[in-house]
């Protein structure tokens, strides 16, 4: 067991950082995370962490591009000022979708993300909901991947809709749509898509299961555009669902999102801080931001005492 615990963040979510920090018991510790006037970027640590374990939690959010190298750099110095472990925490995987040759002459880039921080020194990963679960093997040191569902199990279960329809946006989220349908005792709906031609542009065919009548909560793990989401709960509206609501890991949220969801059938969207909202929160009243910090703390504690993290992935249901 290592006899100190350090947590240290960059620029990407500082708040997210405090809370976990606050959670955990530990202060946050300090660090110099900044940009000369030439772009580039510089660190220093400012606490004593020789022979530590120490967590760096940094979303790779935008600017994706700065706050990834804020994380390698951050890792290497870390690294040099003797560190005995260090474990990158990335509540948000950047280039996650790129996890695949799926056309000809393109980047399996999540891989190479991956290589770069483990390159850069980090001796595990502490990932929140990576888009595909096939990520946790482009590393060549240990992850451990936490979960959205107990998170969004908590938040909708006091709620107690009736008739509930838990919907996947496509066939890749039948798994997480199912887990979570069977702990809100709800069906499942799933979305059949297709792509338009080669790298063109994906459709909603149809709504596969019964939602007529019934409340909807579309499960996914990012909402960048929009496009993906609404589409659904227009299908699902014209399907007749009563009540559509929306659980979404990642709120991206780029371009015209927030005024797209605003002008939905959505009644909420309801996501995590795993990335920094700021001011477009205040664009709509459709948004419901819920924390994670909670979560990620005792993780962070658990792993520090070498215990399993089993007990995280557990809704009160399952441990009763």
């Amino acid at each position: 067991m290592y006899s100190k615990l350090r947590i240290f963040t960059g620029n990407a979510h500082p708040d997210l950082a405090r809370k976990v920090a606050q959670s955990s018991g530990n202060p946050l510790s300090r660090a110099k995370v900044f940009k000369f006037s030439n772009d580039n970027t510089f660190v220093k640590i400012l606490d004593n962490v020789r022979g530590a374990d120490v967590f760096i939690i940094q979303p790779t959010c935008i600017p994706v591009n700065d706050n990834l190298m804020e994380l390698l750099i951050m890792i290497d110095a870390l690294k040099r000022a003797s560190a005995a472990r260090i474990t990158a925490v990335i509540p948000y995987f950047a280039y996650a979708r790129s996890d695949k040759k799926d056309q000809p002459r393109v980047p399996i880039t999540a891989k190479l993300v991956a290589d770069l921080i483990t390159k850069a020194g980090a001796d595990r990963i502490l990932a929140f909901d990576l888009h595909a679960e096939q990520i946790q093997g482009f590393f060549d040191i240990p992850l451990d991947h936490l979960s959205m569902l107990p998170i969004f199990w908590h938040y909708f279960k006091p709620l107690n809709l009736k008739d509930v329809v838990i919907v996947s946006p496509d066939t890749g989220g039948t798994a997480r749509a199912r887990w979570f349908a069977k702990g809100l005792k709800a069906s499942i709906a799933i979305g059949d898509k297709r792509r338009k031609g080669n790298g063109g542009k994906i459709e909603l065919l149809r709504v596969i299961g019964e939602v007529g009548g019934k409340t909807a909560i579309i499960v996914d793990d990012i909402i960048d555009s929009g496009n993906s989401i609404i589409n659904m709960a227009n299908a699902l509206k014209k399907e007749g669902a009563k009540k559509i609501y929306c659980a979404c890991s990642h709120p991206v949220l780029s371009g015209d999102a927030v005024e797209k969801i605003e002008k939905s059938h959505l009644a909420e969207c309801v996501v995590t801080d795993s990335i920094p909202l700021g001011e477009k929160r205040k664009r709509t009243t459709k948004i419901k931001q819920i924390s994670i910090s909670s979560l990620l703390a005792k993780a962070i504690v658990r792993i520090h005492n070498e215990e399993s993290l089993s007990i995280l992935f557990k809704t009160e249901d399952e441990e009763k």
